[in-house]
């Protein structure tokens, strides 16, 4: 092997090439790559994961770049990560977490961690004037606390979804703040209800001022959430919580923003959270990064590293082709 552009080219064709490892050596050896041995080939290839861990960081670093203020002169990101399990195995053995931009319209942040590793609202430092979207799953009060941190002077924002007993909540004097109540006051579907809160982030820190906006949902929406509850409790032979049937009428976000920015528009700027979840589905559809061939660590890390070097190649050409204006010079 002459130098590291050969090994990146072996560990392309491998991972994302979908050549096996005697198909890979012999692939090599035809077009002059490398002259080397399946074994011997894996052997390099499985030296290789920091190699490789580098490239994804150094793409990551070289895409970063000032793009446009895409909404209320904000840099609108999304955080999510998605679950990856080895070939036999019935649960996750791999996450990628991800930040992904809106505006670029591809990552800027990809990290690889086994499933021991949760999701966390912080991964991915945030650039000044970022407005970062995530799900359920990221309500949680520490997290957001040290996100905001994060941000330092340059500030930050989020809109993040909530359950209703998901943060501890308090009102201006401090008394716990009954969220169910004030869904119980939206009476209509589409009707919508905001208020301003502070929620617990933490023993003996301070509290984070929140704004919790709630919108009712269709009828036939509400009552599938109602269903799946339902369902959910006879499976687990449990009585549901009938707090929790109220809520299922409701999408109910907790956001940063200030009450100059409507509700409708915090409504209306949460679903673009979906865009996360397309580029998870490209990344397992059409780039097949879900399909490990391996059963060991080190064989799933290169796989997979080598899939993210290919999806950064791949948001680069999308950047281009983007910028480019159909009925402009060539």
């Amino acid at each position: 092997m002459r130098d590291a552009e050969s090994l990146l080219r072996l560990a392309l064709a491998r991972g994302p090439g979908g050549l096996s490892i005697q198909e890979t050596a012999a692939w090599a050896e035809l077009v002059g790559v490398a002259q080397l041995s399946g074994p011997s080939l894996h052997d390099r290839l499985h030296q290789s994961v920091d190699f490789l861990r580098a490239i994804v960081r150094s793409q990551l670093e070289h895409g970063r770049s000032a793009h446009s203020p895409l909404w209320a002169g904000r840099h609108l990101r999304i955080v999510d990560s998605t679950s990856l399990s080895q070939p036999g195995s019935k649960g996750t053995d791999w996450r990628v977490h991800a930040v992904y931009d809106l505006a670029a319209g591809g990552f800027t942040h990809l990290e690889l961690t086994d499933a021991k590793e949760g999701e966390r609202f912080s991964r991915g430092a945030p650039v000044p004037g970022e407005l970062r979207l995530g799900d359920r799953g990221f309500c949680n009060g520490p997290e957001l606390a040290r996100y905001l941190q994060q941000a330092g002077e340059g500030g930050a924002d989020f809109i993040v979804r909530m359950r209703w007993n998901t943060l501890p909540l308090r009102d201006d004097t401090g008394d716990p703040f009954d969220l169910i109540r004030l869904l119980q006051q939206i009476s209509q579907p589409g009707e919508v209800g905001s208020v301003l809160v502070n929620a617990v982030t933490g023993r003996d820190r301070p509290l984070l001022p929140l704004r919790v906006v709630a919108l009712r949902l269709p009828a036939e929406k509400a009552a599938a959430n109602r269903k799946r509850l339902l369902q959910k409790a006879s499976r687990q032979q449990t009585t549901p919580d009938p707090r929790s049937l109220i809520a299922a009428e409701f999408l109910i976000l907790g956001t940063t923003l200030p009450s100059e920015i409507p509700a409708t528009e915090v409504l209306t700027t949460y679903p673009l959270r979906w865009q996360i979840e397309l580029a998870f589905k490209r990344l397992k559809s059409l780039l097949h990064i879900d399909r490990l061939p391996t059963h060991t660590q080190t064989g799933g890390q290169v796989w997979l590293h080598a899939h993210l070097i290919l999806a950064l190649l791949c948001d680069t050409v999308n950047r281009d082709f983007l910028a480019f204006f159909p009925s402009g010079p060539q």
